[in-house]
């Protein structure tokens, strides 16, 4: 029984490595070297002074908060790895690594797309990949940016799903949310929903049985694919200068009321 985890090499990935393997279960790494974390307001060609202002904070607030959450981890030394570019990602490096290794599950996060060519090569493997967002409803990008701006912060979550062609739209086979925790900014509501998250699925995998994985739930709508071109500077008016980025204590205090989650756990709900 083992699995081996394909992941990024920010912050929050390396943490999702680290803490699993404490479940024992993980036989082997491939890291995936992404681009850098932080943006400035000159990458959006943003003119205004103020919005420029509003995009900087923004984007030095999410690397705050990454560092606050994540920032003492670093790659797993214990375990086998291997380090690739994207242009690597499917390779027959990668291909050769999973093949040594011989997992029963390979979970994915913060990496690029897995070709169906790489999976094959390892069947009967199963692939599950973590999304951060609650899907149906907030697949794609930024997904833990939209729920705040959508006022339902408690949409705010994580995914684990069947690996397919289709965008953060597979089966789903847990999933976790965002208890609402009191002056959490936008970016600390991230941070916090990938840490526990993380935590709740380390004993995840230690309840599974690797010779009879669960099959996921199967998602009932399209729900909401969030696009890189749907998110823009002026977004983050309402956020900061209408909210004050405090939209948690709103919601704490009964000013926003949004939906709740319904959420997923294929274990208990196929007993």
């Amino acid at each position: 029984m083992s699995v081996v985890i394909i992941t990024g090499d920010h912050p929050r990935h390396l943490y999702f490595a680290h803490e699993l393997c404490n479940s024992g279960k993980v036989s082997g790494i491939v890291y995936e070297k992404r681009a850098p974390f932080i943006s400035t307001a000159d990458d959006f060609g943003v003119l205004d002074a103020h919005l420029a202002s509003l995009t900087n904070h923004h984007f030095k607030a999410r690397a705050d908060a990454e560092d606050l959450f994540f920032g003492t981890c670093s790659k797993v030394s214990s375990i086998p790895s291997l380090t690739v570019d994207e242009s690597e990602l499917n390779s027959e490096k990668v291909i050769n690594f999973l093949q040594d290794r011989k997992p029963n599950l390979v979970l994915s996060y913060g990496c690029h797309k897995l070709s169906s060519e790489l999976m094959a090569s390892v069947a009967p493997c199963r692939f599950w990949n973590t999304h951060g967002g609650l899907s149906p409803d907030y697949r794609g990008v930024a997904t833990h940016f939209w729920p705040s701006y959508m006022l339902e912060v408690e949409m705010t979550g994580m995914t684990l799903h069947e690996t397919t062609d289709f965008i953060d739209g597979g089966s789903v086979i847990y999933q976790t949310g965002y208890d609402l925790t009191k002056d959490d900014t936008l970016h600390m509501v991230a941070g916090r929903t990938v840490q526990f998250y993380t935590q709740k699925l380390v004993s995840f995998l230690q309840l599974l049985n690797y010779h009879n994985l669960p099959q996921g739930i199967v998602q009932k709508s399209s729900g909401k694919v969030w696009m890189l071109s749907d998110w823009r500077p002026e977004h983050l008016r309402l956020i900061y200068d209408f909210y004050q980025d405090n939209i948690v204590n709103f919601t704490i205090n009964g000013e926003i009321k949004g939906r709740k989650p319904k959420l997923v756990n294929a274990l208990t709900e196929q007993l």
